[in-house]
């Protein structure tokens, strides 16, 4: 040990005699400074243990602040195939092809009409699904003694106007109940279906018992949105369905926007699923016969799950 380190450790015991010969403090008031140190101590301690987090909640508050897993994305809505006009070479081969199922085109083609105004696509649709069905109709200004279906006079009867006024319908159109309430106003069947309460199966099956049966109609309300054309709610005829490629054949009543088209059927389903804001409830079909007095009315349209 070196000369400086050995005063330096024999000097602090002096000092320590030097502190008490002056009056420092005695060995007892340090003991029991001592003492009251160890008890702060241990109270200390005490709070600590108190505050202490349960593991159980330390576990749960470690798993409160993991970044949370991404929420599972939607399924997207497919986006609609390419309709196909009925006027191109692709549309007529639909249509002539010998799968394809027909039985109501001729007559609904040879009644098409355009809709009388922006709002008229239901009024339209009803002319033309009585008119091709051969339902006996009012008589007609101007034109004798010849009677057919016009836009005007399908709200001839009183009980057509109780169901929707033609001012109203020029307004806002109308919606799946009005189009039924109309048609059943002229003394015909009318069976109404949302598009929210079936399958694509017993919509694909409404579609081919209708279409291979030329005693009936069946117009569809649907959303354009939902097959890529611009536009909101309409109502038109259908007159074929094509089994090959399990499409259907739409006769757009608004003739000065879209001509006929092809359009999937899984497409046209989604598309009458959408909601109507102006009943609240969803779009979807309505098939329409007329009443033989002659004949027993056949049995209504079900899909074969709701039998």
């Amino acid at each position: 040990m070196a000369d400086g380190q050995h005063w330096r450790a024999g000097a602090a015991p002096l000092a320590a005699l030097l502190a008490l010969a002056a009056g420092g403090p005695t060995i007892a008031d340090s003991l029991a400074q001592a003492a009251a140190a160890q008890a702060t101590l241990r109270t200390v301690t005490a709070g600590i243990a108190a505050t202490a987090v349960a593991p159980s909640e330390t576990a749960s508050m470690a798993a409160a602040i993991q970044p949370r897993a991404a929420a599972a994305p939607a399924a997207a809505t497919p986006l609609p195939s390419a309709p196909i006009p009925l006027a191109s070479a692709a549309g007529q081969a639909l249509l002539v092809d010998r799968h394809t199922l027909r039985a109501d085109y001729g007559s609904l083609s040879q009644w098409l009409e355009t809709q009388a105004n922006l709002a008229y696509c239901g009024v339209a649709s009803a002319v033309v699904s009585l008119n091709s069905l051969g339902e006996p109709a009012p008589a007609v200004a101007g034109y004798g003694n010849y009677r057919f279906w016009t836009q005007n006079n399908l709200f001839a009867a009183p009980a057509s106007l109780a169901v929707a006024r033609p001012e109203q319908v020029a307004r806002q159109g109308m919606d799946l109940a009005q189009l039924q309430g109309l048609l059943a106003s002229q003394g015909v069947v009318a069976q109404r279906f949302h598009g929210d309460s079936l399958s694509l199966a017993q919509f694909r099956w409404l579609v081919q018992r209708n279409l291979a049966d030329g005693s009936d109609r069946l117009l569809v309300n649907y959303h354009r949105g939902a097959l890529g054309q611009e536009g909101g709610g309409h109502i038109s005829p259908l007159a074929a369905y094509d089994r090959r490629g399990d499409r259907v054949l739409i006769l757009d009543v608004a003739r000065y926007r879209y001509p006929p088209v092809w359009v999937a059927t899984a497409d046209l389903w989604r598309a009458v699923r959408t909601l109507d804001s102006s009943s609240g409830r969803s779009r979807g079909l309505v098939i329409v016969r007329t009443v033989d007095p002659d004949r027993a009315a056949p049995p209504a349209a079900t899909p074969p799950s709701w039998r």
